[in-house]
């Protein structure tokens, strides 16, 4: 009997067991419905992500009289239909109602529908009464016609701008008695804060540890600060993290992309939500939120009539035939010509239970108290609204942070204190090893703190302001001010101290100085001004100067020593002045009054958003200007990012940003495509900054590894050589010498030479003789033939004796002379080009006759017998016919002169006609006369 107890007992065990399972698988089994893909029916998860579906949402009425719990649509374009769901309660007794659904992408209307919930069998709702729930949802499938409106791309764009606003209204009064809004969403954004966060985030902790560990490491106090100053600096990272998140703060209508991208950055703003810190703040801070709208955010519980354009009460209660499907102006009273209405209302009737235990999960909730609206970025209350914190507690969200921060600090280094001291005592490390450091390692925790908060001044500062202006509540107002003159009066109180005691001990004097506005060039094309002490550098004649005006110049009496050399100052203000030059030492104090000048504008002028864009402007272009002038840091690569690169985005995001005031109106794609520019120029300035912080965690690896005389991987060793050499120049702080001119070229011999660059003939009397220039233009030249021995009269006859042709005239020329031209021409250069060759004791050339054309010669070759003894020596005979080559004459010793025929002039007495050469002698032809003993 016990037994059979026992087995019945242990049945009933088992079948609750296998039922408890079995409803579990069943509820853990996928829902599947059927959906068109490409063309193709398919079966798709039932909690799949829809194309467009809606998020958070918040009462932009103020005072609703029905209480929505629950407001959510989704949109699925593989199986076209829309989810829907509404929840609430209402105090109104008895209350017939209309609901209108309106959907908006980018400021424009692409969506909405009108109808009845007593049409849509939606009894809870129907009529109105307080104390029942009301309950609607339902499946509706919509035609490709019915989401024309809708863009392809805003199912993929990131962060896709969209609401979806649902207005009640009541019959009886014909009056809005409910809004609500929800944000559109198709789940792409740019907001990845646990990926792009945690990255930002390890980085940043990179570099701070690269950084201290360049402080402690070493004994002498100058060659520790040098290295320091080249590592990177933690208050030029959080500087660009804090510049990129604190751009939200500006009083304008963000577009989503920004405050999505924004987001990533909000936890170095100390903007970080927790659950339990906002619970306690807001028990701190009471019920009162604030009012957002004052800082142009669009507040939740406040009335919006504005909103998605506002409505026509008229067009809601008008009776006119709805002229298209699901796209209805308004909604009449029930009328059996509403044939669009009684179509919607038959598909709400036809409704699916959808919720979320049925997989359904892509909705959101309610917004909390102080929010903005959901889908209204505008302010930094828009801008806080991604991390779900309110306006009203940022100041106290941060303060906290910052406390958390100056605690994990402190404790830190106490830390690292006590691991080196087990170390040393477990004989695991040298017992001298960072021998400094533990014996100073208090100073060194008081100095790391002071330096948090010099890097957290501008964060502190501008949240103290921004609750002063936005919240007036006792307690974070009290607290605020504490804050803000510890801040203000501590520490600015200990860099004015630190100025004072160095101008003071240091050894100081005042002088009379000039400064000189010189031009120069930016990447030697674009022209740019600059400006140059007297005291530093003379005037040169190389540069050009547009003008100076009287100024001062406070320098150390001993000019040998550095600021950094000093010791005792390096101890006590190190932390301030220690990144930077030598003679830019004071720029810490420059650098707190620029961020307390930006945290004014930024959160004092909140409520004037034109003034504060505009007047911050001027602020970051004159902080540029002037930085990029002064080039503060000793470090090169601080300089390239906090000069150059941090400054231009500064200038650019702010003059950006000045385009989203709403009294531009500016079409909300074109507000996208503007943030998107400043998306990327943000984004860069991120990428070098990452970069920068891998070159200097291992530039401070090359730092601590100093005394040791190769490093790993050898390959760095002249790496390091060369930095180190880098970093004994910059320390020094003068100017680069020059370049070494270049050596000059050897100097090449020079010779006797000349070099004709033009020439001109002037008229002579010559010219005037017709006779002459007939003579040298060779057409009334007296003929001169020379019959050849066995020859005829014709010169291109064959002979074998050898033939002579000679350009000359019969001129009172002496033999061998050039007649003079009276002018040059192309013909004359063209005769140099003809085929033969000029004579050495002649200008005249010798030819090689053609058949087919004459020489070019202006002389006439036959030469008449009675010039057989002019002939001179130079002269070659030739063959017409024959080669060109000349074959040379022995010259005579004297030689026969005859007389000039009566018509020429007067031949001229020569150096040959007084030596009276004699003539040639009777021959037959020229090789006898050459060769006279060849003849016998």
């Amino acid at each position: 009997m016990a037994f059979s107890i026992s087995a019945r007992s242990t049945f009933v065990l088992l079948l609750a067991i296998l039922s408890f399972l079995g409803a579990a698988f069943a509820a853990d089994t996928p829902q599947y419905a059927t959906a068109t893909i490409d063309g193709k029916q398919v079966s798709v998860p039932d909690n799949r992500r829809p194309a467009l579906y809606t998020g958070k949402f918040g009462d932009c009425m103020g005072g609703s009289t029905i209480n929505v719990t629950r407001f959510d649509a989704a949109y699925y374009k593989d199986n076209m239909t829309i989810l829907f769901h509404l929840g609430g309660d209402s105090a109104l007794k008895n209350e017939a109602i209309m609901m209108f659904i309106g959907v908006y992408a980018y400021g424009e209307s692409r969506f909405d529908l009108t109808f009845n919930p007593c049409s849509a069998n939606i009894y809870s709702a129907c009529p109105v009464q307080a104390g029942t729930p009301i309950i609607a949802n339902g499946i509706i499938p919509v035609s490709p016609t019915d989401v024309a409106g809708i863009p392809p791309i805003a199912l993929s764009i990131p962060d896709f701008e969209g609401e979806a606003i649902l207005r009640i209204f009541a019959n009886s009064t014909q009056s809005e008695i409910g809004c609500f809004s929800a944000i559109v969403t198709n789940g792409n954004t740019f907001s990845q804060v646990s990926a792009v966060s945690s990255v930002l985030g390890i980085f940043t902790f990179v570099a701070v540890v690269s950084s201290f560990a360049t402080a402690i490491y070493g004994d002498n106090v100058a060659v520790m600060r040098k290295h320091y100053a080249h590592s990177l600096s933690v208050l030029v990272v959080f500087s660009v993290w804090h510049h990129i998140y604190f751009s939200g703060a500006l009083s304008m209508n963000w577009p989503s992309v920004l405050v999505a991208f924004w987001s990533n950055y909000a936890w170095a703003g100390g903007m970080i939500y927790t659950e339990e810190m906002q619970n306690s703040i807001n028990n701190f801070i009471g019920s009162n939120k604030g009012n957002t709208s004052a800082v142009g955010a669009a507040g939740t519980g406040a009335q919006n009539a504005d909103l998605g354009g506002g409505y026509d009460i008229h067009q809601i209660y008008r009776r006119n035939m709805f002229p298209r499907a699901l796209n209805v102006s308004g909604l009449m009273k029930r009328s059996k010509y509403n044939r669009v209405a009684r179509r919607v209302e038959g598909l709400l009737s036809k409704r699916e239970l959808a919720n979320s235990t049925t997989g359904f999960s892509w909705y959101g909730s309610p917004v909390k108290p102080g929010l903005p609206l959901p889908g209204n970025f505008s302010g930094f209350a828009g801008t806080l609204s991604e991390q779900d914190i309110p306006a009203s507690n940022a100041f106290m969200t941060g303060f906290l942070w910052f406390l958390v921060l100056i605690a994990i600090v402190a404790f830190m280094v106490v830390t690292l204190k006590l691991i080196l001291e087990g170390l040393s005592k477990t004989k695991l490390i040298k017992k001298d090893r960072l021998a400094f450091f533990r014996a100073h390692y208090l100073g060194f925790t008081a100095l790391a703190l002071l330096r948090t908060m010099f890097i957290a001044f501008y964060m502190l500062i501008f949240l103290c302001l921004f609750q002063f202006t936005y919240l007036a509540s006792p307690g974070p107002v009290a607290i605020a001010c504490i804050v803000f003159l510890i801040m203000l009066f501590g520490l600015g109180g200990l860099a004015g101290y630190a100025c004072f005691y160095r101008i003071k001990f240091g050894n100081y004097v005042s002088e009379p100085d000039r400064l000189h506005l010189e031009k120069r060039k930016i990447i030697k094309v674009i022209p740019w001004y600059g400006f140059s002490r007297a005291s530093e550098a003379a005037r040169s004649e190389d540069k050009a100067y547009v003008g100076s005006v009287p100024w001062w110049s406070v320098r150390s009496a001993n000019s040998e020593k550095s600021i950094h050399d000093d010791e005792d100052f390096t101890k006590k203000f190190g932390w301030l002045a220690s990144r930077f030059r030598r003679t830019r030492w004071w720029f810490f104090a420059v650098w707190l009054v620029y961020e307390f000048i930006r945290a004014c504008f930024l959160a004092g002028a909140s409520r004037s958003p034109m003034a504060q864009v505009f007047g911050l402007l001027v602020v970051e272009f004159l902080a540029f200007i002037g930085i990029i002038i002064v080039r503060p840091f000793e470090g090169q690569r601080l300089n390239v990012i906090v000069v150059y690169l941090l400054g231009f985005s500064k200038v650019a995001t702010v003059a950006l940003s000045a385009s989203f005031d709403t009294r531009w109106n500016l079409p909300r794609i074109s507000a996208t495509v503007i943030g998107i520019v400043i998306i990327v120029i943000q984004g860069v300035l991120t990428i070098v900054m990452l970069i920068a912080i891998v070159i200097g965690a291992i530039s401070s690896y090359m730092s601590i590894m100093r005394n040791r005389e190769e490093i790993r991987p050898k390959k760095w060793n002249p790496i390091r050589e060369k930095y180190f050499k880098h970093m004994d120049f910059k320390e020094k702080d003068i100017p680069k010498p020059p370049p070494p001119p270049p050596p000059p070229e050897p100097e090449v011999p020079k010779g006797p030479h000349f070099n004709v660059k033009s020439f001109k003939r002037v008229a002579k009397i010559e010219d005037e003789d017709a006779e002459f220039m007939g003579e040298i233009q060779g057409s009334e030249v007296n003929t001169l033939q020379m019959s050849l021995p066995g020859g005829g009269d014709a010169v291109g006859k064959p002979s074998p004796a050898t033939s002579i042709r000679s350009q000359m005239s019969y001129s009172s020329l002496p033999l061998g002379a050039r007649v003079h031209r009276a002018s040059w021409s192309s013909h004359d250069f063209a005769e140099q080009n003809t085929p033969g060759r000029r004579r050495a004791a002649s200008n005249s050339t010798v030819y090689t006759p053609d058949d087919s054309k004459p020489p070019l010669s202006v002389f006439n070759t036959n030469i008449p017998k009675s010039f057989e003894g002019r002939m001179g020596p130079d002269m070659s005979p030739v063959e017409p016919g024959s080669s060109s080559t000349a074959i040379p004459i022995p010259r005579t010793r004297s030689r026969h002169i005859t007389k000039s025929p009566k018509d020429s002039r007067p031949h001229l007495q020569t150096w040959q006609s007084e030596n009276e050469t004699p003539p040639l002698p009777e021959t037959r032809d020229a090789r006898e006369a050459a060769n006279p003993g060849a003849a016998t």
